[in-house]
């Protein structure tokens, strides 16, 4: 098979798709690989990393797009990337249907076969394609967090950790998953006071068993999170449903209770955010203000980190990359439950019923697609 890597063209992305290291596996197994030059550049990988791991280097992306059996990518296509794709190519990414009905419809009208990391699941119900980026960007979201807290920024000027005589910074976090409890590390360790918020009675006390008294744990609903919103300086927004849209659990009439310079980190912006007024941003332009409360709201928050990132990323997604490639998508999905869930659309039919339901669009069995 062909696999193909393009260059990542959303604003700063500077994640690649393909390792060299899985360029090299992939190349070992018999396949073709090739890469658009300077892909890798962003997350600190050469042309020369590639080539010495077997890899062809292509000029432009139309190439790859036009010649590759398979593209390998980490963020949902772009409108002249959608353009390239082809009846039969296969397509390996991120792709965050649900809130973006226009890249649903140009992908069912591109004919191809697209499969979305953040569908693929595992034994234990988890989702390991898109753990190690949440990972990254639960981590990331007390430091953003902490900076657009920075009166220079907008924010309250409140240190996370206070200082001795001075309290720390009050922080929220909605979601105890791996997003959740990836952030209440970080801000535990900066010495906020932090309360993390969920609607699964055991995740709550497995979070109050690991941080051992340090995090104070709350079940979510409406009326305890209104009681929390006058007290917190930073609020994280750490939900999901996956393959879905994410349910807007604070609402703008919220904003008017919360402390003027207040701080909204939305890592669920991908799947159309978590609070009301989000709205997505980019590293160029991370933060904005409504009714007096800043929000950061960037889409692809791992790729300010894009060495990490990268590196995570492939290797979980390596093995599902080479069975798509040894096999071919059909056979793998079929042998593979957790990754025929991960398949989003074939051949102008959309097969993930959550995407179905967020665009009031029909949905086809992904087991019938399989058959043929």
């Amino acid at each position: 098979m062909k696999i193909g890597c393009p260059t990542e063209i959303k604003p700063q992305e500077f994640r690649v798709g393909l390792t060299p290291n899985a360029a090299r596996e992939a190349v070992a197994a018999g396949h073709e690989v090739i890469v658009q030059k300077g892909a890798g550049t962003g997350a600190g990988f050469t042309d020369a990393d590639y080539t010495a791991a077997g890899a062809h280097l292509a000029d432009t992306a139309q190439e790859i797009f036009a010649t590759a059996d398979m593209i390998v990518k980490v963020k949902e296509p772009q409108a002249p990337e959608r353009a390239m794709l082809r009846e039969g190519q296969v397509l390996f990414t991120y792709l965050h249907l649900a809130p973006d009905p226009e890249q649903t419809r140009d992908l069912l009208a591109s004919g191809a076969t697209c499969i979305a990391y953040e569908t693929v699941t595992d034994d234990r119900g988890g989702l390991p394609l898109l753990a190690p980026m949440s990972e990254v960007a639960g981590r990331l979201a007390p430091q953003v967090g902490a900076w657009t807290l920075q009166k220079a920024n907008g924010g309250l000027g409140v240190l996370m950790g206070g200082v001795p005589g001075v309290r720390p910074a009050n922080v929220a976090i909605i979601g105890g998953g791996v997003v959740g409890t990836a952030a209440a590390r970080v801000a535990v360790g900066m010495g906020a006071n932090v309360t993390v918020l969920d609607r699964s009675v055991p995740r709550l006390s497995y979070l109050d068993d690991v941080f051992m008294g340090r995090l104070t744990t709350q079940y979510s609903d409406r009326g305890g999170l209104a009681e929390l919103l006058p007290r917190m300086d930073l609020v994280i927004g750490a939900v999901l449903i996956p393959g879905a849209e994410a349910p807007k659990l604070i609402k703008r009439a919220d904003l008017a209770t919360m402390k003027p310079g207040a701080a909204l980190v939305d890592v669920a912006i991908d799947q159309g955010g978590c609070f009301e007024t989000s709205r997505a941003t980019t590293h160029a332009d991370p933060v904005y203000e409504v009714d007096g409360i800043m929000h950061y709201c960037v889409a692809n928050m791992p790729g300010a980190v894009a060495r990490t990132s990268t590196i995570a990323l492939g290797n979980a997604t390596m093995p599902f990359m080479l069975a798509l490639a040894n096999k071919g998508w059909r056979q793998a999905c079929a042998e593979d439950p957790h990754l025929l869930n991960g398949l989003n659309v074939h051949a102008g039919k959309l097969t993930y019923y959550a995407v179905g339901v967020a665009q009031g669009l029909d949905v086809t069995s992904p087991q019938l697609v399989i058959k043929g």
